[in-house]
Order: C-alpha cells, then sequence, then structure tokens
C-alpha cells in the first residue's frame, strides 16, 4: 500500500553517562535537526529524552519524526522546531510503540498534523499505553508524562511523504526489535533513519523476535543510503557498516541462546550466560541482555 505525505529522516545518540540537551536540536544534514538521546533509563533529570528526536523541514511543512519520550520532551522539542521555522507541523511519524519514542506525541496535538505510524501501531498502544504510563509517571514523578496519539495513517508496507522540494521513503517491517518498526529513508541526502532497528553504542533491547530482527537488517542492507541515523547511538554511523556491532551482538546472542537450548539448560541459566562476550561493549548491558536472551529462549525453543 501506497500514501502520499512527507517525512523525516534524523538522530543522534548515547554515549555512556551522557544526559540529553531537550531543548537544543543540531542540524545534522539540510532541513534535517536531531535533538540527542541520553544512554541513560528514564529520570526525572532526563524527562525520558533517552531516544534520537528531530524533525524535517521542506519548502512547505515540517515532519516530525519521533515526538519524544514524555509531554515535557515534547514539548521543548516543538519549541526547536518554532525557533527554527514558521512553516506548519504536517506530519509526526511514529517509529514504533515504545515510549521514549511516542510519549511526547500529545505535545503536537495543538498543529493538528497526521501521525503516521505502522499499520500494528494503534493495536499495540491500545495494549501496551495505559500500563507505559503509568511506569513514565512514577519514573518521571510526574501526573502528566504525555501520552501516545493513536496513528491515522497507517503503513502497511511502504508510503511516501512530501514535505515540499523533498520526498522521503517509509517501510514497515515485521516483527523485529517490535512489532511495529518503521523506518525513513531521505533520497535527496541518502541519508536511513533506522528507527530502534539500529542501535549503536547502548545495547540493543529485544522486545520483539530475534530472528525478525537479523532479517530486517538484511532487507535494511540493500537500502542505498551512505549514512544512517540509529534509533540510540551517534548522529550518523557509514552504512551498511555501521550495523556490524549490533549484528554481532544479536548473532551472539541467538548463537548461544541456540546453543544453551540444545544442552537442556534452563530460562536462568540462558539469562545469566547468553552473549556475555559482549559485556563491556555496551553502554546499559547488565540492564537488558538478561531480558533479551529470555525473549530470545521463549522464541527459539521452538525451533
Amino acid at each position: 500500500m501506497r500514501h502520499i505525505l512527507t517525512s523525516l529522516c534524523i538522530v543522534w545518540a548515547c554515549p555512556a553517562g551522557a544526559t540529553a540537551s531537550p531543548s537544543i536540536s543540531q542540524q545534522v544534514a539540510p532541513g534535517i535537526f536531531v535533538r540527542h538521546g541520553a544512554c541513560q533509563d528514564a529520570t526525572q533529570a532526563n524527562r525520558d529524552a533517552i531516544a534520537n528526536a528531530g524533525f524535517v523541514i521542506g519548502a512547505n511543512a515540517v515532519a516530525v519524526i519521533d515526538p519524544g519520550g514524555s509531554m515535557a520532551d515534547g514539548l521543548s522539542l516543538r519549541n526547536a522546531i518554532h525557533q527554527h521555522t514558521r512553516l506548519p507541523i504536517r506530519f509526526v511519524i511514529m517509529t514504533h510503540a515504545h515510549p521514549d519514542h511516542v510519549f511526547g506525541a500529545a505535545a503536537f496535538l495543538p498543529d493538528h498534523p497526521v501521525f503516521v505510524g505502522h499499520w500494528r501501531l494503534p493495536a499495540a498502544l491500545a495494549t501496551r499505553a495505559a500500563y507505559d504510563r503509568h511506569r513514565l509517571a512514577v519514573s518521571l514523578h510526574t501526573a502528566d508524562p504525555g501520552a501516545p496519539v493513536t496513528p491515522t495513517s497507517l503503513v502497511h508496507d511502504t508510503a511516501t511523504l512530501d514535505l515540499g522540494g523533498r520526498i522521503i521513503t517509509l517501510r514497515a517491517y515485521g516483527i523485529a526489535h517490535s512489532d511495529t518498526d518503521l523506518t525513513v529513508f531521505d533520497a535527496s541526502t541518502a541519508t536511513l533513519w533506522a528507527g530502534d532497528l539500529l542501535f549503536v553504542g547502548r545495547v540493543p533491547s529485544l522486545d520483539g523476535n530475534l530472528t525478525g530482527w537479523l532479517r530486517a537488517l538484511d532487507m535494511l542492507q540493500v537500502v542505498p543510503a551512505a549514512r544512517a541515523i540509529p534509533g540510540h547511538g551517534p548522529v550518523t554511523v557509514a552504512w551498511p557498516a555501521g550495523a556490524a556491532d549490533e549484528r554481532r551482538y544479536l548473532t551472539t546472542l541467538l548463537h548461544d541462546v541456540r546453543a544453551d537450548i540444545a544442552k537442556g539448560e534452563d530460562p536462568d541459566h540462558v539469562a545469566a550466560h547468553a552473549a556475555q562476550s559482549e559485556r563491556g561493549r555496551w553502554c546499559l548491558f547488565d540492564d537488558y541482555n538478561g531480558h533479551n536472551a529470555i525473549v530470545a529462549f521463549k522464541e527459539l525453543q521452538w525451533e
């Protein structure tokens, strides 16, 4: 299915221990601005500005790519847009359902944009938004942590979005990092916005399907991009070389979990031992690797 709308491509990254600067956006390519996310979990101090977010300015309109992780983060991003342009914010693109990427969406409601997402995103938000909102309110110590907005324009395969003089392509994927992953490709600058299909520096977080994630990376390899912008990671990385560390981690996790299953190990053992050769190479490794191993175990035990 194809739509004609408009879009963007963006992001910055997360050196270990860095704090986000939610009010600061940096131009990383003509018309493309990024707000850097911190390599942290959500806290009151960082306002859940922990994933890369940003916007693209065309000749006629602006598109937001991931509206931020909270109401405060979203409002800050919206203010940054107004500092750069008076053009209308016409599109808000959400790359997947996780709170650090969508809970700033409500800050953009006054602009009456088209909210764009994966075809599975409405169901995912309906299932998890109330729980995610409660957890985020506790983490941020606020009664108003923000809220996602159900998209009204759904991408089933690919969609093109036109901001005026800049057309970008969105693509929906099968179950990979999550079950709602979208990427955005800006042909005018040969830049791939990979969303959370690409982690650099911060350990990948598996909330979907491990083998599906590796398949998605294979699909992304053929995108004619010179550079990619990760959902979490540096401003840009060379493409496809920039996915090498993530591919190594995911492949190691796959090998180790399969080996433990073959030996009859239980999930606790798998969580403690799988992919430990990657420890020390990733920010937040100890916080997420065990969970990744359990998710992979549940998937791979039925092969």
